[in-house]
């Protein structure tokens, strides 16, 4: 009997905190999803720039053709960057890793910079830099791009409509910026799975997701609020922080397609 629990969206975020990428079927690499957060924006120290500083970064769009990145923004038009451009070696800083990456100049830079209004780079980790996820969680080797910490964050509908019925007004699960979304479960169901199979893929859900303040900006205005970290708070605390949604990560590539059964293995 197939399981009545399902994929029923997947994104990705080809630079950190940039807008996400909706998609029917994703190939899975070492690092996750092919090109998830293969980029991130750093400031002049080499420190990673996120929308928890600069909210305007959430309305920037990109578009992924494999061989380069095309950028549009309200105001500033549009830019398109070849991988090949970048080729410059640099050191950058994502939380406490350090990590090898490699950035490209001259016009990209330029771009980017006159939206945040600060010096800003884009850095790319090519496949020879190696940043271990945190192994307090996932005790083994297993590399992760600049996301936050891990390569997948997965979350159910029905967790969403959980937080949402508790809300005075509801937000869209685009706050949350999961990889992976399922439906078919009771909410938070996800907290109590170890292991689970996607399509052909399995995944350990190795850690609660903690979340910040970049949950409650509103993508309309750029401003923050107190929602819905607040309402989450009151039913959502642990010793991890506010919580919502589950880093996994992957123990094997492949496809993953919309629509894909979800087992629950552990």
């Amino acid at each position: 009997m197939k399981s009545s629990i399902k994929l029923s969206a997947i994104n990705k975020y080809p630079v950190k905190s940039l807008k996400a990428i909706s998609l029917l079927s994703a190939a899975i690499d070492d690092f996750g999803i092919v090109n998830d957060r293969r980029w991130m924006l750093v400031d002049d120290s080499g420190k990673f720039l996120t929308q928890r500083k600069h909210p305007v970064m959430g309305t920037i769009s990109v578009e992924d053709y494999g061989e380069s990145l095309r950028f549009s923004y309200a105001g500033a038009g549009a830019l398109e960057v070849l991988v090949d451009d970048f080729v410059l070696p640099v050191s950058v800083n994502v939380w406490r890793d350090e990590v090898s990456a490699l950035k490209a100049e001259g016009e990209v830079n330029e771009w980017f910079s006159s939206i945040l209004g600060l010096k800003a780079t884009l850095v790319y980790m090519p496949a020879s830099a190696f940043r271990q996820v945190d192994r307090v969680f996932a005790d083994y080797e297993q590399r992760v791009g600049f996301a936050d910490g891990f390569p997948f964050l997965l979350i159910s509908e029905a967790s969403l409509v959980d937080l949402n019925n508790r809300l005075a007004t509801t937000v869209s699960m685009s706050r949350f910026r999961p990889n992976l979304v399922i439906s078919g479960c009771e909410a938070f169901a996800e907290d109590q799975w170890k292991k689970i199979k996607i399509g052909n893929i399995e995944f350990d859900l190795v850690k609660p997701c903690s979340r910040c303040i970049m949950t409650t900006i509103d993508e309309s205005t750029l401003k923050y609020g107190k929602e819905p970290l607040r309402t989450l708070a009151s039913y959502r605390r642990n010793e991890l922080g506010v919580c919502f949604g589950q880093n996994i990560v992957h123990q094997n590539t492949g496809l993953l397609n919309v629509g894909d059964s979800v087992e629950v293995m552990a």
